[in-house]
C-alpha cells in the first residue's frame, strides 16, 4: 500500500475580528496562498473590525482561489489540496463552523480541488472539483 502524502494542505485562523486562510505546502512549509480580512479591501467590505461573518469568510475563499489560480495550484499540482474540515471545527469552535464551511464552499464554487480527509476514516476522502 503507498500512502502519498499530504503536500498541499489548507490551514484556517478564525478570531472574532478576522478570517485567514492559508495553503501550505508541506514539503518546505512554505504559505503558497493566502486570504484574509486584515487584507484592506475585504477588512473594509465587510466591516470586520466588530465581528467578521460567513459572508467574509466566502469572501476570504474566493480570495485565495484567485491566488492559487494565479499560481497555478488550483489543483495542488494534481493531488489536490487537502481539508480536514471536522478538525478546523474543532480547533475553531462550533460556533465558527459556518465560517469554515463557508471557506471550503467557496474554493470549491471556484474550481479548487479539495480533498476533504473524513474525521471518522482515514483511508477514504472525499474529492471536489469543478
Amino acid at each position: 500500500m503507498m500512502i502519498l502524502m499530504k503536500r498541499y494542505v489548507l490551514r484556517l485562523f478564525i478570531s472574532l475580528k478576522y478570517i485567514t486562510a492559508n495553503v501550505v505546502d508541506r514539503i518546505n512549509g512554505r504559505i503558497v496562498a493566502t486570504a484574509s480580512t486584515v487584507e484592506h479591501a475585504l477588512k473594509e467590505a465587510f466591516e470586520c473590525g466588530r465581528t467578521c461573518n460567513a459572508k467574509a469568510a466566502a469572501a476570504v475563499g474566493e480570495v485565495l482561489a484567485m491566488q492559487l489560480k494565479v499560481e497555478g495550484l488550483e489543483h495542488g499540482q494534481g493531488r489536490g489540496i487537502n481539508a480536514d474540515v471536522h478538525k478546523e471545527i474543532a480547533k475553531k469552535g462550533f460556533k465558527h463552523h459556518t465560517k469554515v464551511w463557508a471557506i471550503v464552499n467557496s474554493l470549491k464554487n471556484q474550481g479548487v480541488k479539495l480533498i476533504l480527509d473524513n474525521d471518522n476514516d482515514s483511508s477514504t476522502n472525499s474529492y471536489f472539483a469543478l
